[in-house]
């Protein structure tokens, strides 16, 4: 690989933000960044957890910030203490199944808060403060359950499907900056989430075999680097052929 090419995908003397940093996905993005060399600010509603995911970053100067961002005095208290940003990652979220029958307007209204408000009004935020970066990218973290449909899924598969919504918009909107907007869509990956029986019957789905953090970790660094300069308003669809 050539100098230049291995420029493209570096992280280098870039700041990048990371939702959701204390576990799972958001934690392997965060860890991921660090090692191309980005600077961090990672934020989580658990405390001890983000520590545990800060002590894992190399690198000297990363920030964290415990913060709900569900509530308006969170994303208010991250972006104070965001100056300002070379990339956004919306990797905070959560998944409750329910059937459409046996839905409740508490459940619905707590992924609606979670999966989509959140998200959406904090790239709002930033953008008014102008803390995002011109030539900066934004990436949402969403998931197959936007493109396709599974039962007992539909409340989360209806906020991540709006997100693809908000991408395409919000990516002709910040053009005229150079600032990119896209998604990642990965199906199963192995988390602490998933219990071994759920993980043995998603394996029959997915003729690649089920996906890591770490490669969705790689998907997100490439759209956050200069290598993704000309890529915008889509989602990359990581699913080991369980679609096909």
């Amino acid at each position: 690989m050539s100098n230049p090419t291995r420029q493209a995908f570096s992280l280098v003397g870039k700041t990048i933000l990371v939702t959701g940093a204390s576990s799972g996905i958001g934690r392997q993005v965060a860890v991921a960044c660090a090692q191309r060399g980005a600077r961090l600010i990672v934020t989580g509603r658990d405390a001890e957890r983000l520590q545990e995911t800060r002590a894992l970053l190399q690198g000297q100067e990363h920030v964290q910030v415990l913060a709900d961002l569900t509530e308006v005095d969170g994303r208010e208290r991250l972006a104070q203490a965001v100056s300002s940003v070379d990339g956004v990652v919306h990797c905070a979220g959560r998944q409750r199944l329910s059937p459409i029958r046996q839905l409740t307007e508490k459940l619905m209204t707590e992924m609606y808060a979670i999966n989509f408000l959140a998200p959406v009004m904090l790239t709002q935020r930033l953008l008014q403060a102008n803390a995002i970066a011109p030539q900066g990218s934004i990436v949402f973290m969403l998931s197959t359950a936007a493109h396709i449909g599974t039962p007992g899924v539909g409340p989360y598969s209806a906020m991540k499907s709006a997100l693809l919504g908000i991408i395409r918009c919000l990516s002709m909107e910040q053009a005229k900056r150079k600032i990119r907007v896209n998604g990642v869509s990965p199906s199963a990956v192995v988390t602490p989430i998933w219990d071994a029986a759920h993980l043995e019957a998603q394996k029959k789905r997915h003729p690649l075999g089920l996906g890591t953090p770490d490669d969705v970790a790689n998907a997100v660094v490439y759209l956050l680097s200069d290598a993704s300069r000309w890529v915008t308003g889509t989602s990359l669809v990581m699913d080991g052929g369980a679609v096909l």
